[in-house]
């Protein structure tokens, strides 16, 4: 017996499945054998985490690193955090702020974004005041920035750059686009 013939012998004690297909246009529709019907999810498309991510991560003397959530006036203050980067995410905290605009995508020119960051976050560190960057989640964009700001103002190359940022939040992902320009950059 081949084993197509197998197959074709064992088909009826397989279970019935159903299949989710999402069509280019984000259509999604439940396939059962040959039928297809409109699928209509009431749960969201992603995990909804409902705790708090409010303790920022002190990537070197006077830098930190965090999400939206550390922007909380109690959290600046335990931390003598005075200066607050805002990267993608508006947050008014009654500290010195600053907003720069950024998309977590990776075609966003992380140049610019750090041309408007580095500054900011070099003065902080002169006047030796604490620094939180922060965006919505502290994984992509904020991570990114304080990565560049250790390639360019400190020296640092990527991978060492990086892994000092990766072993204060162990969560940092930048998305490929960021990583890729990162490891373009170079002191000048």
């Amino acid at each position: 017996m081949s084993f197509l013939d197998e197959l074709r012998s064992k088909k009826h004690t397989l279970r019935p499945t159903s299949t989710i297909l999402t069509h280019l246009d984000g259509q999604k529709f439940i396939q059962c054998g040959p039928e297809t019907t409109p699928f209509h999810r009431k749960k969201f498309g992603f995990v909804v985490d409902t705790k708090p991510d409010n303790v920022p991560a002190k990537i070197t003397d006077f830098i930190y690193l965090g999400s939206q959530d550390c922007c909380d006036s109690e959290i600046l203050r335990n931390y003598c955090i005075e200066n607050v980067l805002s990267v993608g995410i508006e947050v008014k905290c009654g500290k010195n702020c600053k907003f720069v605009e950024c998309l977590d995508l990776p075609e966003t020119d992380l140049e610019e974004v750090l041309a408007q960051s580095v500054d900011f976050i070099e003065n902080a560190v002169q006047r030796q005041s604490n620094i939180l960057v922060h965006c919505n989640a502290g994984v992509s964009r904020s991570a990114s920035i304080v990565i560049g700001y250790l390639i360019l103002v400190r020296g640092y190359n990527f991978l060492d750059a990086y892994n000092i940022v990766k072993n204060a939040r162990s969560c940092v992902r930048p998305n490929d686009g960021f990583v890729t320009q990162l490891r373009n950059l170079t002191r000048s």
